[in-house]
């Protein structure tokens, strides 16, 4: 260093986030001669203002702002603050331009988190590292976060302090085998009433399901919490039967299914000192993985919510916390359903109190099956024209967006590779963060010739060549908009919008589709758009192609002007997962660019919204059929009361009449046991369900039958049985009884 600063006047110091570097380096030199002691400037500038920023990511345009203000007035350093002036205009532009819908993690659909870092009203968490640690962004009363081996240890403290009684702590099985034995350990020389709750999920969720070095079995793990002096332990599981009769299992510790989860922290609050809930439960992302790969049983059921019947109450969301319970917008108003391309098959959606959940046993999912592909869509492949041709820079920028867990860094890895079998230079840079869990990602790409150097991983601000749009809201926000550029950047967008984490706090959560368009369409060159999961989900049987679609659509319009159609092919068989379906997915990017007709579904709904004629007429027929045609009279009577008060107050308005037209038939049409069961038996439940599962799958209906149903003892909430679909002669028989 002293060698290195010898003759300098001024050393500028680049650490990213925190000033490390820095320091040492004034600690090092400060002995040295005032007259040959360089100046030293970093996180502030010699006048103690704000230089470079100790928080935040430093990009390139940070960093050159801050060199700039170093160098002495030129013509290179005019032509740069020309440079940094227009990237600031583009940061003004895309500030004003902003979607106003964000996508944050999210627990993984079926995860255990979803249940066991709630906690009972009236109490606290703290959280840790680990994937908990996303509870304290949401509305889960957790908040603090320590190191590893420190989780609660900030209790110790507090508690002498405060009337707050007790606290919850959440410490993952990964954590508690590297260190929080270390807090629990603390926890119970200071006597502090606090319950730890582990989570034994079999894997280091958070970076990608490693084994857990040096795991312990639920049994050893129960004897070692023993010999720490913990008193108080208490097991539930998903599967308590493995454990009920387990002769390794003490006797005395309380073994429960995951629904009497919130009735033992409840119980255990009142504990004055530490005690322990083991919460068993495989994390969903690596059952997932270990199905795939043929190292756990895929459970042969699905759950299918009969939209008819659905009521939109949000109580589904409520009970699982589920992100694979989805919005459905009807005429008659936001319903449920289930994406199946996510689902991770925990059925806790089930406990929600309502008839709508059916299981399918055995039910393959229609489009799924390859060979069933009509002979003209690959003939129609098979006769596409080559792409046009486009100018190549040196340097194809391209950046894909996406949702955690839905092939975005699979896609950026298969272009690099692809390219470095075309003998081209690539480099990717894969944005996560938290975002492997439902969240944003960002994935740079940056594809040259072989002898040319390639000037960083990150796609520089406003220099996006290509954006793989595979998500509307990640797309529509700051981080993806600052690369884009509306003179250069080329977006192939994916119009399927899926919702945020925000639904599953907030059920009346909305979405303007339209408006996130806008925003991309406002700060791209040219727009391709096409709905990439629609054909996925039809033709392939899972959405999680949809990027693939993308890709194919993109190579086809000529936007990936350095790679050839064979180097991705072969980049894709080299990735070995689901190759066959893949090259499909690719090539129906490629025919949707060409002919997209050929290959969306038409299906022959009513389209909604309607007018206010159509839309009286249609509440007329549904409570006809729900009642009679007095019912139905009456119901327009009172719409025309009102249609005409409104004209003869506001003149050529109808917002009032419309309001009254929709929700006063649905006042008319509560759905009683007998409406149920004519909405089982109509036959839409049977066209829904043939459009999403091939042949005629077993199904079960899960109803809560009044004076049958039995009550869950710790909450009084009814309780749900399952029937067969030797139920649905009954249903159709109790439709006719309506009249009673």
């Amino acid at each position: 260093l002293h060698e290195f600063a010898t003759g300098l006047e001024r050393i500028l110091v680049i650490d990213h986030k925190r000033g490390v570097l820095e320091s040492q380096i004034k600690a090092q030199l400060y002995s040295l001669p005032a007259a040959s002691r360089p100046e030293i400037l970093g996180k502030q500038d010699r006048d103690g203002a704000p230089l470079l920023d100790n928080v935040a990511m430093l990009g390139q345009t940070e960093i050159a702002t801050a060199l700039l203000r170093q160098l002495p007035e030129s013509e290179i350093r005019a032509r740069a603050e020309r440079a940094l002036a227009d990237i600031q205009t583009h940061r003004d532009f895309v500030a004003t331009h902003l979607s106003s819908t964000q996508r944050t993690p999210f627990f993984c659909s079926g995860c255990p988190h979803n249940r066991s870092t709630k906690v009972p009203e009236g109490s606290r968490a703290l959280a840790g590292v680990g994937c908990h640690y996303m509870a304290q962004i949401m509305d889960r009363d957790t908040d603090m976060v320590s190191q590893m081996g420190g989780e609660g240890a900030s209790w110790i403290g507090q508690s002498p302090f405060t009337d707050e009684r007790h606290i919850f702590v959440n410490l993952g099985d990964g954590t508690y085998f590297h260190s929080g034995l270390l807090a629990i350990r603390a926890a119970v020389a200071a006597n502090v009433p606090i319950t730890y709750k582990i989570l034994y999920n079999d894997a280091v969720a958070m970076t990608g399901g490693q084994p857990i070095d040096g795991s312990l079995s639920v049994p050893q793990l129960i004897a070692q919490l023993r010999a720490e002096g913990v008193r108080k332990i208490s097991l539930v599981s998903d599967a308590p039967e493995k454990y009920i009769a387990a002769s390794d299992i003490p006797a005395d510790i309380e073994v429960a299914h995951r629904n009497r989860f919130p009735a033992i922290q409840k119980k255990l609050r009142d504990y004055a000192g530490v005690s322990v809930i083991i919460y068993d439960q495989t994390c969903a992302s690596e059952k997932r993985r270990r199905r795939k790969r043929g190292k756990m049983d895929e459970p042969p059921r699905r759950l299918f919510i009969n939209e008819a019947v659905c009521e939109g109450c949000g109580d589904c969301s409520v009970q699982s916390s589920c992100a694979s319970i989805e919005p459905v917008e009807t005429e008659f108003g936001r319903k449920r359903r289930i994406n199946q391309s996510s689902c991770n098959k925990d059925y806790s959606c089930l406990e929600g109190f309502c008839p709508s959940f059916v299981s399918v046993m055995n039910g393959d999912l229609a489009g799924a099956d390859m060979a069933a592909e009509p002979p003209e869509i690959g003939a129609a492949i098979a006769a596409l024209p080559a792409p046009a041709a486009q100018p190549v820079r040196d340097t194809c920028n391209i950046l894909i967006t996406g949702i955690g867990g839905a092939g975005v860094t699979t896609v950026g890895a298969l272009l690099a590779t692809a390219a470095h079998i075309d003998g081209l230079a690539a480099t990717t840079l894969d944005m996560t963060g938290l975002a492997q869990k439902g969240g944003a990602v960002l994935s740079h790409v940056r594809i040259g010739a072989a002898d040319m150097p390639i000037n960083g991983p990150q796609v520089p601000e406003g220099q996006a060549d290509l954006l793989l749009a595979g998500d509307m809201v990640v797309s529509a926000g700051e981080k993806t908009l600052t690369h884009m550029d509306r003179r250069r950047t080329q977006t192939v967008l994916n119009t399927h919008l899926s919702p945020t984490a925000a639904f599953i706090e907030n059920t009346r959560t909305k979405y303007d589709a339209a408006e996130m368009t806008r925003t991309i369409a406002g700060n791209t060159a040219r727009l391709h758009a096409l709905e990439a999961t629609q054909i996925a989900e039809r033709w392939l049987g899972d959405g999680v192609y949809a990027n693939m679609i993308l890709l194919g659509m993109a190579y086809q319009r000529g936007l990936l002007p350095m790679l050839t159609r064979d180097a991705i092919a072969q980049a894709i068989g080299l990735n070995g997962t689901a190759v066959a379906q893949n090259l499909r997915a690719f090539d129906y990017g490629r025919l949707a660019a060409e002919q997209p007709d050929i290959l969306y579904r038409a299906d022959n709904v009513h389209p909604f919204p309607l007018s206010l004629d159509g839309l009286i007429a249609r509440r007329r027929k549904h409570l006809g059929d729900y009642q009679d045609t007095a019912y139905a009279d009456r119901y327009s009577r009172l719409v025309a009361r009102v249609r005409a008060a409104e004209s003869r107050i506001r003149p050529g308005h109808t917002a009032l009449a419309e309001a009254v037209a929709r929700n006063y038939a649905k006042l008319l049409a509560y759905k009683d046991e007998f409406e149920v069961a004519r909405l089982y038996t109509d036959g839409r439940f049977a066209d829904s369900l043939a459009r999403q599962f091939k042949g005629k799958p077993k199904i079960k209906l899960h109803i809560s039958p009044p004076l049958v149903a039995r009550r869950d003892p710790d909450t009084g909430r009814p309780l749900k049985i399952a029937v067969g679909s030797w139920i649905l002669p009954a249903f159709k028989l109790l439709a006719r009884m309506k009249g009673l």
